[in-house]
């Protein structure tokens, strides 16, 4: 599992929990002035998890205020571009005479080189924190200054990318500290992909950061569409306004092609739904075909070269498995000649 640090209040008697908050997270962020109408029963939770030289911080805790003064700015300042991804409550936040209001599924940025307020009401606020440092965005800082504080659009693009990222990073317990420098990368590198494009600075990304959140967008692309069986390189390309051409090179970088990479996200697809008992009675060209895969046939030689066996064996073998009294197993493949390979994913998923 990842390494991670964590603190609760609710573990301390309720006298202290408030000013153990304070502590906390003047030490392990920045700095702040922070008050609250819920110092006898406050209640908070921070997981801090460490990648690379950017850190997420899942986050709850109760309604309250804080503050970054300029007086606390000069007794420490970390150099962090935080964004906060709000899943719960309402926030209101002001910084360099800007002020918004956000909500649930909202995303903004504050700079901790700069004074800043911020006010959760409505209810306990949760959701998940990005601090990255902010020498590490290639991105004209006095740019940036136009969106702090302002809410950044997260319904599709590169917004939508890196908030699914960050909220499946912030429930993942599968993930090792190994992880932790790769998944640090993706990471500033949709930040900064994020924030170029919002202040019309993409040029000033170095060219691996461009490719790298273009590849991560088309490949948000492929698995939101899989399941249309008219999904090809040609509309993949003209969906994000690049050539043919340059697609394919997009994925001969990760060695593998387009239609490849397609074809095994579909495959995986079924046969996760294979192993489901709740669509046990589902017949098998049917999840084939929810999938993309437009003839039956296509479908089973693909299953077996890539699994080893028929499709109606993985799934006998399985729910077999997930019987009652049953000893849980994964179907192996049957074959010597091949080894399973297993699919190529994309760090951000739909």
């Amino acid at each position: 599992m990842l390494i991670e640090t964590v603190f609760r209040c609710e573990d301390l008697p309720r006298a202290d929990r408030f000013d153990f908050w304070r502590e906390q997270m003047a030490q392990l962020m920045a700095p702040m002035e922070m008050t609250t109408d819920h110092t006898r029963d406050f209640r908070g939770e921070v997981r801090i998890l460490q990648f690379g030289a950017a850190s997420v911080w899942p986050t709850k805790f109760r309604e309250m205020n804080f503050r970054r003064t300029p007086k606390l700015i000069r007794q420490s300042d970390p150099e962090l571009y935080h964004f906060s991804f709000i899943q719960q409550g309402n926030l209101q936040v002001s910084q360099s005479r800007q002020e918004s209001a956000h909500r649930a599924e909202g995303l903004y940025v504050v700079d901790t080189s700069r004074p800043f307020d911020c006010v959760a009401f409505g209810g306990p606020p949760a959701g998940v924190g990005l601090e990255i440092p902010k020498a590490l965005i290639p991105v004209p800082h006095d740019r940036i200054d136009r969106l702090l504080a302002r809410p950044i659009p997260v319904r599709e693009g590169v917004g939508a990318l890196l908030t699914g990222f960050l909220a499946r990073l912030a429930t993942d317990r599968s993930l090792s500290p190994s992880d932790g420098p790769r998944l640090g990368t993706v990471l500033i590198d949709l930040a900064a992909a994020l924030l170029a494009h919002a202040v019309e600075a993409d040029d000033a990304l170095p060219p691996e950061t461009r490719r790298h959140a273009l590849a991560l967008r088309v490949q948000s692309f492929i698995q939101r569409n899989l399941s249309d069986p008219e999904l090809s390189p040609a509309t993949i390309a003209a969906a994000h306004h690049i050539s043919v051409g340059h697609l394919h090179r997009l994925f001969r970088a990760r060695d593998t092609t387009v239609s490849g990479w397609i074809r095994q996200q579909r495959l995986d697809r079924v046969r996760r739904d294979l192993t489901d008992p709740a669509l046990r009675t589902v017949p098998i060209h049917e999840l084939a075909a929810r999938w993309g895969f437009a003839h039956p046939a296509v479908f089973s030689r693909a299953f077996r070269a890539a699994y080893g066996m028929p499709p109606s064996d993985y799934r006998r073998l399985a729910l077999v498995s997930c019987a009652p009294g049953a000893t849980p197993r994964r179907p192996v493949r049957t074959d010597t000649h091949t080894r399973p390979s297993a699919p190529p994913q994309a760090p951000v998923t739909s």
